[in-house]
């Protein structure tokens, strides 16, 4: 009888185009190549200093992600239209609703104190340039809680694509209602109400989506 073989070589260890990847993707979500800026593999090569065939792949990979669109000089960072937000929130809310459901069924003790913790975070903060962060965070708990590791695959790509268009305009404090709202969504999961989570998660990306697009929209040409 032949024995299992068993592949006991070394973990992939992360090569040029996986590091000018990493290094591009981080440096157009934090804005330092903003919405229409043209990317040359020439050019980026000459600045990070390595040949263009990582690059070039780190770029194909980046359009494949939906963060870059192919142009006749290159690459551009992608510009997204009122149309376009809709369109990643309609997937968005697809998605991170089943999540909130899944959360209310799967959730474990632990997530609950977590959520509980940022929830109560969340309220306390007062310096609004926090608030953000602090929703997303609360929101990477729950997909968390949800044990679903394709379903935060796929919001995790959809985060990255709504990153290239922060909220620019400050909502007026009247329309914050994002700690409540989640509180709320928090209620149903703790007491295992799947439908509750559901509903209570697609009103509130509903009324973060119309906020984005009126912060759009409100944007000078």
């Amino acid at each position: 009888m032949k024995g299992i073989a068993v592949d006991t070589s070394p973990a992939r260890r992360p090569d040029a185009a996986d590091l000018q990847y990493a290094r591009l993707r981080a440096e157009i979500l934090d804005g330092t190549f903003p919405p229409g800026a043209t990317l040359l593999e020439t050019v980026l090569s000459e600045r990070y200093g390595v040949s263009r065939t990582p690059m070039r792949e780190a770029l194909t990979r980046l359009a494949q992600d939906g963060l870059l669109v192919r142009s006749t000089r290159g690459f551009q960072v992608r510009r997204y239209s009122p149309e376009d937000i809709l369109e990643i929130y309609e997937a968005r809310i697809a998605l991170e609703t089943t999540g909130a459901a899944l959360a209310a069924s799967r959730r474990t003790d632990f997530d609950l104190v977590r959520l509980t913790h940022l929830v109560d975070e969340r309220r306390a903060a007062t310096d609004r340039s926090t608030f953000g962060k602090l929703n997303n965070r609360w929101h990477e708990a729950l997909r968390a809680a949800a044990h679903n590791a394709t379903i935060t695959d796929l919001l995790e790509r959809l985060d990255s694509l709504l990153t290239l268009y922060p909220h620019r305009t400050p909502f007026p404090p009247s329309a914050d209602r994002s700690a409540e709202e989640h509180a709320e969504i928090l209620d149903a999961i703790r007491a295992r109400d799947a439908d509750g989570a559901q509903a209570l998660m697609r009103d509130h990306l509903k009324h973060m989506r119309d906020l984005r697009i009126e912060s759009l929209l409100s944007e000078p040409e």
